[in-house]
């Protein structure tokens, strides 16, 4: 029997590494740029598996494809897909949970330390004719200052990892883990209020889902320490952009580095392009030449395995496995 793949969506400059895997397999591989469930309908009609970007797979998309039995999201978070749903219907959904932790948690360091020295502010400000540091002020080291980290799964150890050799006192809490114990990295995990009224900067590595949505708000904003910094690499969801800039405004926040947005790209004339001690970046964290092609073959390679009745490297949903779909004659 012949597999069929549809990538759904995808805006990566372009699809050789995943034609060249389907190629490699055997597989018949197409793809669309599906927006709307009626049209990953449409497009799926005859899949045995979908590579998925950001287009919708719900339980409608779900029972109009009674043919698909697997799904590869591109990437670690899967809040485009309705998890539930899959899982019911026996359909395995496979990410690549792994492989961009180096570049995220580079990434992440990379913006406290711009912010930490001021060098992307006093950068404009020469080029503007400038030659002064005194909007930066005040500067410190590295090693006087305490470094939060916000859930300590694969790349918030990481990002504490790089973080320590810097210099940095590193923190961090995760609710998988116990207020008091120490991590492997010698991180000392520490309750939420108590990272959030000790930490210096803040960096995000949280999933975006129901409990954390707008995680970061008003509220929370306000039990940071005064002047400290924000750092948002995960999931734009997590943090209410607006209160971010009340609080930049306000002097609560010294500053702010956020490559990720609830809406993306950012609009045009959002406030937060007006705020000074702010670095902005185009959801750029994940990418590396190395991550770039690890993601593309990986998440397609998953794919392909379970349709031939392999096991694939990641399974994300492991309880679909007890109701998977048989295969659909041709």
């Amino acid at each position: 029997m012949s597999i069929k793949i549809l990538i759904t969506d995808c805006d990566h400059d372009s699809i050789d590494v995943e034609r060249a895997e389907a190629r490699k397999a055997g597989v018949e591989l197409e793809l669309a740029q599906c927006t709307t469930e009626e049209e990953v309908i449409a497009a799926a009609a005859d899949a045995d598996g979908i590579v998925v970007q950001y287009a919708p797979i719900t339980a409608k998309v779900l029972d109009a494809l009674p043919r698909l039995k697997s799904i590869g999201r591109y990437g670690v978070g899967v809040d485009t897909l309705d998890v539930q749903a899959a899982t019911d219907r026996g359909v395995v959904i496979s990410n690549v949970p792994d492989y961009g932790t180096e570049d995220v948690s580079d990434h992440a360091i990379a913006l406290a330390l711009t912010l930490g020295r001021g060098t992307a502010r006093l950068d404009r400000e020469l080029r503007a004719g400038g030659f002064s540091l005194e909007s930066v002020k005040p500067l410190h080291r590295f090693n006087t200052r305490v470094f939060g980290v916000l859930g300590l799964g694969l790349i918030g150890s990481a990002t504490a990892r790089k973080a320590k050799g810097l210099g940095f006192t590193v923190i961090g809490t995760d609710p998988m883990r116990e207020a008091g114990t120490v991590t492997d990295e010698g991180v000392e995990v520490v309750s939420q209020a108590e990272l959030l009224a000790s930490a210096d900067f803040i960096s995000l590595h949280v999933p975006l889902n129901s409990h954390t949505h707008h995680l970061v708000d008003d509220s929370f904003l306000d039990q940071m320490k005064d002047g400290s910094v924000l750092l948002n690499t995960c999931r734009g969801g997590v943090v209410d952009t607006n209160a971010v800039v009340r609080a930049l405004q306000s002097g609560k926040l010294y500053g702010a580095g956020l490559d990720v947005f609830e809406e993306e790209p950012l609009p045009e004339h959002h406030p937060i392009l007006s705020e000074p001690n702010v670095v902005l970046t185009p959801h750029a964290a994940w990418y590396s030449e190395e991550s770039y092609t690890e993601l593309k073959s990986r998440t397609i390679g998953n794919v392909i395995d379970f349709c031939a009745g392999k096991s694939p490297r990641n399974i994300y949903n492991p309880d679909a496995l007890k109701a998977v779909r048989q295969p659909a004659s041709n």
